[in-house]
């Protein structure tokens, strides 16, 4: 990874097929999910990168496994928290989930976003 500054391209050359995403959480037959690592600090507790995935959903009820910040490039995701209340980002937002917060993930649409993750183990 690099030590230096860096941009992040909604579009970027290299990114290749990841598995964040347990494969019983995808909701269609497409099971895509890609990635570019940007940025991963030497013990890899914070990355940068740019992330896709195709529709699925993820529970979190012990909470969401890192702290994350995200900026959401095409496609869109709601977080419904435990008592119902729900949130849908979209193309253009910007957001942070804070490690330890109990939500369901589900993107009904391949979405596409940047992100910054501390805490990653």
């Amino acid at each position: 990874m690099t030590a230096s500054t860096f941009r992040l391209t909604p579009n970027p050359e290299g990114m290749t097929p990841s598995e964040f995403t347990n494969p019983s959480s995808f909701t269609t037959g497409d099971k895509t999910e890609m990635n570019l690592f940007a940025y991963a600090s030497e013990d890899e507790r914070l990355l940068s990168g740019v992330w896709e995935c195709a529709p699925a959903r993820e529970d979190y009820p012990d909470g969401y496994p890192v702290h994350e910040m995200m900026h959401i490039i095409s496609g869109s995701v709601t977080l419904t928290q435990p008592d119902g209340r729900s949130e849908t980002f979209t193309a253009g937002d910007t957001f942070f989930i804070p490690k330890g917060s109990p939500c369901t993930w589900e993107n009904t649409q391949t979405m596409r976003k940047f992100y910054m993750i501390a805490g990653f183990v």
